[in-house]
């Protein structure tokens, strides 16, 4: 490619053609990819959303398989709901899932243009956009961060990508690319995101020896594809001691559940306090809850990161008695595997599964 003669618009302008035919030939099958209704669509794109696919596929098959039309979503039972989502992650994402699946059944159909899609709970622009070409064929494209930064490569964009205005310019430029006929309109996002998940990818170096697009790529001829996109550095995670209680009574496990609004709301936990509590301090605690310590039995540690905190745990295994407090539910083996423990706390909800395991085999 000869860089003087090849300016932004036109890079992009090339896109489509080579980028359609490399999708058709090389894409990845996944199961949302092959069918053109709104509802299984919908679903992956929530799920998809700040999780990667192979992490995702094993729930989408499970909950489909549970709820395999919008109108078993509007009628489930939220335990059920929240126990199939277990492990995912960003739970607010399956709590308005079925808000969205209420508004969608007592409607009658998906809305099927992007501004009715937008209004769903739970769906932003880019949900939107992928959801209507996807299903609908419309003619909007999906930016995610795949997208920004095969663009960016392409056009040898030095602009942030976090910002607002950059991500807009960027959707403006796709759209109008984007190709006119319905067949293609449907894959044309998924073949922009699949490039970036495939051969532009992120971390490293670009496989430009494998883009159907390297010709037309301005990064790729100027060096610089590697060192894009360019973004603002992200803030420090703000990091929070806890310390983290399995107590034990009469061959089951002490659960509570959190608030209703927060980080984690409305799920099952074991019960925690702030801070790091020593071997000296955190009797102290378990007496608070009206529980007697019987015998203190192991110290467990564990991490777990979201977005913007941290947590360190330090984790107490030991036998109790007593009635704790009204909010505890004691529960079996059977009954920790009907609630919805969030994975922050999967290396003790791995314990007290052993634990109670043990108890049902005596």
């Amino acid at each position: 490619m000869k860089d003087k003669k090849m300016t932004t618009e036109k890079a992009l302008k090339n896109l489509t053609k080579p980028l359609l035919v490399w999708y058709r030939a090389n894409a990845r099958g996944l199961p949302w990819r092959e069918t053109q209704d709104p509802y299984p669509i919908w679903v992956s794109e929530i799920m998809l959303q700040q999780t990667r696919v192979a992490a995702v596929l094993g729930y989408y098959d499970r909950f489909l398989r549970a709820f395999p039309t919008v109108e078993a979503l509007a009628d489930a039972e939220e335990q059920q709901l929240m126990k199939l989502w277990e492990g995912l992650g960003y739970y607010s994402r399956a709590r308005n899932l079925q808000k969205a699946a209420k508004f969608v059944a007592e409607a009658g159909a998906f809305p099927d243009t992007y501004e009715g899609l937008l209004a769903l709970p739970g769906v932003g622009e880019y949900t939107a956009a992928a959801i209507a070409a996807a299903a609908f064929g419309r003619r909007e494209a999906a930016v995610d961060g795949n997208v920004l930064r095969v663009v960016s490569r392409i056009t040898d964009c030095r602009d942030d990508i976090t910002e607002p205005k950059v991500k807009r310019r960027i959707r403006e430029q796709l759209e109008a690319v984007m190709p006119t006929e319905e067949a293609d309109i449907r894959i044309f996002s998924q073949a922009t995101m699949e490039l970036g998940a495939t051969v532009c990818i992120p971390n490293g170096a670009p496989k430009c020896d494998l883009c159907p697009v390297r010709e037309y790529c301005l990064g790729c001829a100027r060096g610089t594809a590697e060192s894009l996109p360019l973004k603002k550095a992200k803030k420090d995670r703000k990091i929070e001691e806890k310390t983290v209680f399995l107590l034990l009574r009469d061959g089951k496990v002490a659960l509570r559940k959190r608030s209703r609004t927060g980080l984690l709301a409305g799920l099952w936990e074991f019960p925690n306090t702030d801070g790091a509590l020593t071997e000296e301090t955190a009797p102290a605690a378990v007496a608070a809850w009206g529980l007697t310590p019987k015998a203190w039995q192991r110290k467990l540690s564990a991490k777990h990161i979201f977005t913007h905190v941290e947590w360190h745990m330090t984790g107490y295994t030991l036998e109790v008695s007593g009635e704790g407090l009204p909010e505890f539910l004691w529960v079996d083996a059977q009954g920790l595997a009907t609630r919805a423990v969030p994975s922050a706390f999967a290396r003790y909800y791995a314990e007290a599964n052993e634990l109670l395991e043990k108890e049902c085999d005596r």
